[in-house]
């Protein structure tokens, strides 16, 4: 089975290795992005003004593949900012400020809870959610607040973020790369998140741990002062009406998680379920917590969903426009212009790679990490998995199987990488809320990381 090489595939590998070393050297990769779907456009259709008229395309392309994405993570924190106004938040995490008594409880409860949440409500709100509340509880516990910024980071950034297992951002994003269904890409990463997951909170404990020992560690307990100016918790709701809303919440979201597991919903469909609920949660929380301005209150709250969201996939859009040129996308944006016997440039990649290089499932696996890790250089942690799903799916190809565990470890690397955990400008919501240097905290986070990304790598060779 021949594969005919044409410029556009030679571009589109050019292009990548540009947009990696773009990533190491830690500068923003859209322009290159953009220059990219022009070359491809001009090499394609010769034709100048169709040429610029495809990178508007492509990014309407890319918007509207993320839109869905986009909307749920907006409207999840928009709900979660009116929660925090009305202190539903505080009531909905008390019952377990009763049971952090020592610094081990404080950070396994912290950082099961920052997990939880973070899968329904997205890492960023639930660090706002958790750690006004919980933060000062931790201290008097025991656990210094950079131990509580730690827990809140691998668990939420981390595990949560990863996986993405409810709300499914990061598995729509490598899934449509790699052109394979979302729920291929969930069920493959579910042993290596859980690799990564206990090795490295483990792993981060025990060093933890021994550096409260050793004395290195303090427990800065003027973190809760400047943490109480955090958010004005404005008396709008009495405490009953707290309490119904703190119990009803979790309990629609764990309906929803019911129904997507008896109705077998995945991808868009889970997505839009959990979308819905958020929707008709803000608005109950607003109408009943701001009485008459409830109308103009609810368009307040959802603009800032709004303005959070498109912050934080602005850079994605560029760099995924350009990886969907890589599949299905390239007919959709730029027309047919690919070789007859062609079935996208990523699959032909892979085929050709195939034909010329003896690659392992060994080799397969360690490049997608690397990959995955580079891409989340840039302390976006999302901006790179459209490319790890893209070179996922072309090792896949080429070695003829794992083509969802490629992905699947591209995209925790990455995100593990570059959503929080590492990166140190990526750490800001954590360090913050905590009232520690970022810088510290990725200095906290290395060791561990990188233990739990060389295991799960490991791991990962013995799953394809």
């Amino acid at each position: 089975m021949g594969v005919e090489f044409t410029a556009l595939h030679w571009i589109y590998v050019i292009f990548i290795v540009l947009i990696i070393g773009f990533m190491v050297k830690r500068r923003d990769t859209t322009l290159i992005c953009v220059v990219g779907i022009f070359m491809l456009a001009i090499v394609a259709t010769g034709d100048l003004t169709s040429s610029i008229s495809g990178v508007f395309n492509s990014f309407i392309y890319a918007i509207t593949e993320l839109l869905s994405t986009i909307l749920i993570i907006s409207i999840i924190v928009a709900m979660s900012r009116v929660m925090m106004t009305s202190g539903i938040n505080e009531v909905m995490v008390a019952p377990f400020t009763k049971i952090i008594k020592t610094p081990a409880l404080a950070y396994w409860t912290i950082g099961l809870l920052m997990m939880i949440i973070s899968w329904f409500f997205w890492p960023s709100p639930a660090v706002a959610l958790l750690g006004a509340v919980l933060l000062p509880v931790a201290i008097r516990a025991g656990l210094p607040a950079l131990g509580v910024a730690m827990a809140m980071n691998l668990f939420g950034h981390g595990i949560a973020l990863s996986s993405d297992f409810v709300i499914q951002g990061a598995p729509k994003l490598t899934a449509d790369a790699a052109g394979i269904p979302v729920g291929d890409v969930v069920s493959a990463s579910i042993p290596l998140v859980i690799t990564m997951g206990v090795v490295t909170t483990i792993v981060a404990y025990i060093f933890l741990r021994r550096d409260m020992k050793r004395g290195t560690l303090l427990n800065t307990a003027n973190t809760t002062e400047e943490n109480g100016e955090q958010e004005s918790v404005e008396n709008l709701l009495s405490i009953g009406q707290k309490r119904f809303f703190a119990v009803l919440i979790p309990i629609a979201f764990i309906l929803d998680v019911i129904a997507m597991s008896v109705f077998k919903l995945q991808g868009g469909d889970a997505t839009a379920l959990i979308g819905g609920t958020s929707v008709f949660i803000l608005l109950l929380l607003s109408i009943v917590a701001h009485k008459t301005e409830g109308l103009e209150k609810t368009t307040s709250y959802l603009i800032q969903g709004f303005q959070f969201g498109f912050k934080v996939f602005g850079p994605v859009i560029p760099i995924a426009a350009f990886f969907y040129l890589g599949d299905a996308g390239f007919t959709q944006i730029l027309g047919d212009h690919l070789p007859a016997t062609s079935h996208g440039i990523v699959n032909d990649l892979g085929v050709g790679l195939a034909a010329i290089v003896p690659l392992t499932k060994e080799i397969a696996v360690v490049t997608l990490a690397v990959v995955g890790a580079i891409t989340g250089l840039d302390g976006s942690g999302f901006s790179g998995i459209s490319l790890a799903g893209s070179v996922g799916s072309l090792f896949g190809n080429a070695i003829g199987e794992g083509t969802a565990t490629l992905t699947a470890l591209g995209q925790i690397t990455a995100i593990w990488v570059g959503g929080g955990t590492l990166i140190p400008w990526a750490l800001i919501p954590a360090a913050a809320i905590c009232n520690v240097s970022p810088f510290e905290l990725a200095r906290r986070n290395l060791i561990p990381v990188v233990i739990g990304l060389v295991v799960t790598t490991i791991v990962a060779v013995f799953l394809i």
